[in-house]
């Protein structure tokens, strides 16, 4: 219910007056039935301005130190995330995937839809990386269409680091849903999975118009740790 009351009442209102948002594609979404919404990743704000503006309820994997902040800001934070349909997956240890994985198709096992960002994390350059396989694990153990989505924009108005962002016009772009019937019982195939998630990122790099960047984010965010702790000294 509250869900509801953030999305029209609450906080999609102000959304929409402050950013403005360019919507292009929307009819794309399924008006009914299980479906994934697999979307690049460049800010926070992605997390409200996708769901403000579709239509149906959607549900959104998101990091676990979301709901586990400490004191009353951590509490507020994680009731927040609940009640804006977020899910809270543990990324650490080697069976965080596996947890992803087993929330996600929960959703679509109900006829929901979800919302997931391949990287895996936000791009800390406004750069597109690779995709993690999970989505393509889901969709197709799921048996549903993937719906690639750019946010365009979100990375100027608040880029990683950045509390409040700027009141400047976004656009959110839908493509069309993909259908990946073809790769119907291979959802344990190496070859298979990571072709339906190369696919998955290539639409997503056409609607998006992003460079492109064939690693994870996350190993180039660890290579990037020592440079941000010990930068180098002029002179040395």
């Amino acid at each position: 219910m509250f869900y509801y009351v953030l999305k029209y009442v609450v906080l999609g209102p102000v959304l929409k007056l402050l950013f403005r948002p360019r919507i292009e594609g929307l009819e794309h979404i399924p008006a009914e039935g299980a479906a994934i919404v697999a979307g690049n990743h460049l800010s926070f704000s992605d997390h409200f301005l996708m769901p403000a503006i579709i239509k149906r309820r959607i549900t959104f994997l998101a990091k676990a130190e979301y709901f586990t902040g400490p004191g009353v800001k951590g509490r507020l934070t994680a009731a927040f995330f609940r009640s804006a349909g977020q899910i809270p997956v543990d990324r650490s240890g080697k069976n965080a995937g596996q947890a992803a994985i087993r929330e996600g198709l929960g959703v679509l096992n109900k006829g929901e839809l979800l919302g997931i960002y391949p990287e895996g994390t936000r791009s800390h350059d406004g750069r597109l990386y690779k995709g993690k396989v999970g989505v393509a694990v889901m969709a197709l153990k799921a048996g549903v269409p993937v719906v690639p989505c750019a946010m365009v924009g979100t990375f100027e108005i608040q880029p990683p680091g950045q509390v409040l962002p700027k009141v400047k016009r976004v656009t959110v772009r839908f493509g069309e849903p993909l259908d990946f019937s073809r790769y119907a019982g291979l959802e344990n195939e190496k070859a298979a999975i990571r072709a339906v998630t190369d696919e998955i990122m290539y639409a997503i790099l056409e609607l998006s118009g992003q460079e492109y960047v064939d690693r994870y984010a996350a190993d180039v965010k660890a290579e990037l740790e020592p440079a941000k702790k010990f930068p180098r000294r002029r002179g040395c």
